[in-house]
């Protein structure tokens, strides 16, 4: 089976679902949203594909089947809707979807759906959340690294874990490292710091990244982003990600 499950004809994923009892399909979830004036509307969608992509040939390693979904790039996106280019849908309307999508391929017999998230919205967090624990009780386990859980934050870089990190330091390098040819460089070097944390925004009830502190879309430091950042991130994602498949398809993954 390929690694992008779309490029598949259907008798390679009907054969390796024949032959392996743990056929895991990765669901990249990401936005179309703003990401500063420097990164492009799908960063999220790019890192989170990369993410998936790194953790693929190791999961071959362990003996499982693994493919990548392809992403979905439509999610809540509240907090960015003022901004042109971002599109925004109802947690509903995305559950819905990945609720079927889940049960189409429980049903055609994969062993595991896993969630390679890097969009932390927090109407997106929420929902994504509630839908993992409902395909679960559905029973397919659900490998979900929620990188917005002190545990695993704690992985991630220290600009992530304070908060201050949309389209900053963190993403930003994690764009260099993976399409670098979307990151403009001339303006990320002009940006100013911005060091206002939407995570105590979230807290205090901001709405927008503008009641954030956020006018222009981003928040940290874009203008220390480093290539070499963001290939350690990758590798702590990916790692994650692969942690988070070997719990969910344990005997007692269920309760991941």
């Amino acid at each position: 089976m390929k690694a992008a499950f779309a490029e598949n004809a259907w008798p390679a994923v009907r054969d390796a679902l024949k032959t392996s009892r743990n056929a895991v399909a990765i669901l990249p979830c990401g936005a179309t949203e703003a990401h500063g004036p420097h990164l492009p509307l799908n960063t999220d969608v790019i890192i989170s594909e990369t993410m998936a992509a790194h953790a693929l040939p190791l999961l071959e390693r362990r003996g499982y089947a693994a493919t990548i979904l392809p992403a979905l790039a439509y999610m809540p996106a509240e907090y960015a809707q003022a901004f042109p280019g971002t599109v925004t849908v109802s947690a509903a309307a995305a559950k819905a979807l990945m609720l079927d999508i889940a049960m189409s391929l429980k049903a055609q017999g994969f062993a595991c759906l896993a969630l390679a998230n890097s969009h932390f919205d927090p109407a997106n967090v929420a929902m994504l959340r509630e839908t993992a624990e409902d395909i679960r009780k559905r029973g397919l386990p659900v490998a979900f690294p929620d990188f917005t859980r002190r545990k695993l934050a704690q992985t991630l870089t220290e600009e992530f874990q304070s908060g201050a990190c949309h389209a900053g330091q963190y993403e930003t390098s994690l764009i260099m490292a993976a399409r670098p040819d979307l990151v403009d460089e001339t303006g990320r070097l002009h940006l100013k710091d911005n060091p206002a944390s939407l995570t105590d925004a979230f807290a205090k009830g901001a709405r927008t990244f503008a009641q954030a502190g956020g006018p222009d879309a981003y928040f940290g430091y874009p203008r220390n982003a480093c290539t070499a950042e963001g290939k350690e991130s990758f590798r702590v994602m990916a790692s994650a990600l692969i942690d988070a498949i070997d719990i969910a398809t344990s005997p007692d993954g269920q309760r991941n």
